[in-house]
């Protein structure tokens, strides 16, 4: 059953006042018009809401039942207001992110430090997946933000921003490529003990397709689907991978690993998306997020500004 919200007000406004002549007068309407309300009110419940007394008007059982549903009612709209406002105002809400592993790092470190500093109340959830499972989590839903290292688009993907991002050599310091100052050729890549990804990431498809195009077989000494692994794997001197810079930024600032370009043009091809799904709304929260994240992480400082749209 539909009770329009105005009768509501009559109803519960006659009963504080003790009169339908005195809740006419403080809603500065003719007492007919009050009266109408009520009658309508009744008919609609099937039952008498007011008897008068010596006293005033006093509400039936029914009525009485009436009034705590007006209360309760009264009650929720006023906590839904509330809610609101701490939404809008940013006191409250959600914001979920679906990341690459190379972006952790990156991300926790400072901006979302910042973030969340600024904006205490706003929880954000974060759920790691490769480039597959990224696209997938964003299109359906169950992601607002998605943040991936690819180089393919998606028709219900919105890229908010791309920043290229080079697939280079990461190296222990006392590596013999570490001194070079070219570009590293594939070549001289396929000497070196390697570790990737495993054959089903989508990084490793480009690594493969890199060397298979040079007609050279690199030396794949571990596969992993582990991003810590292969940082590891380098810092201990076992051998070398292939990462954008921004997944080890600190590594390469504290001198623990050494970046080097490779001469390779599907390697230059390769950028970091930012991307949410086309044709969904996102919450305020979501867009102060994504412009914070564009301008503090280190994987969208090359950004060319065309490709923000």
């Amino acid at each position: 059953m539909d009770i329009p919200h105005q009768r509501l007000v009559y109803f519960r406004v006659t009963l504080e006042s003790g009169s339908v002549r005195q809740a006419a007068a403080r809603l500065d309407i003719a007492p007919s018009a009050v009266s109408r309300q009520l009658n309508l009110l009744e008919e609609a419940l099937g039952a008498t809401l007011l008897e008068r007394k010596r006293s005033g008007i006093r509400p039936t059982p029914v009525g009485e039942m009436l009034l705590e549903y007006c209360e309760r009612r009264g009650a929720l709209d006023e906590s839904f207001i509330a809610s609101l406002e701490a939404y809008q105002r940013l006191e409250t809400g959600t914001v979920s992110l679906v990341v690459g592993e190379g972006f952790v790092g990156d991300l926790v470190a400072k901006p979302l430090r910042e973030f969340t500093e600024r904006y205490t109340g706003i929880q954000i959830d974060i759920h790691l997946a490769g480039t597959s499972g990224i696209i997938e989590a964003v299109i359906n839903e169950q992601a607002h933000i998605g943040l991936m290292f690819h180089e393919r688009t998606h028709h219900q993907l919105r890229f908010w921003v791309s920043s290229p991002q080079p697939l280079m050599a990461i190296l222990p310091p006392e590596h013999p490529l570490a001194e070079e100052t070219k570009p590293l050729t594939l070549a001289q890549l396929s000497e070196a003990p390697m570790a990737m990804w495993d054959p089903s990431h989508q990084v490793r498809h480009m690594v493969d397709e890199a060397f298979h195009q040079a007609r050279l077989r690199p030396r794949m000494a571990m596969n992993t689907n582990s991003m810590a692994i292969l940082a590891q794997y380098v810092r201990s001197g076992m051998g070398i991978t292939l990462l954008p810079a921004f997944a080890v930024a600190d590594d390469l600032a504290e001198g623990r690993l050494v970046a080097r370009p490779v001469d390779d043009p599907l390697f230059q091809r390769s950028q970091a998306h930012m991307v949410t799904r086309i044709g969904r709304q996102q919450p305020k929260a979501s867009i102060l997020l994504l412009r914070h994240l564009q301008h503090w992480m280190q994987a969208f400082q090359n950004v060319d500004l065309t490709s923000i749209r």
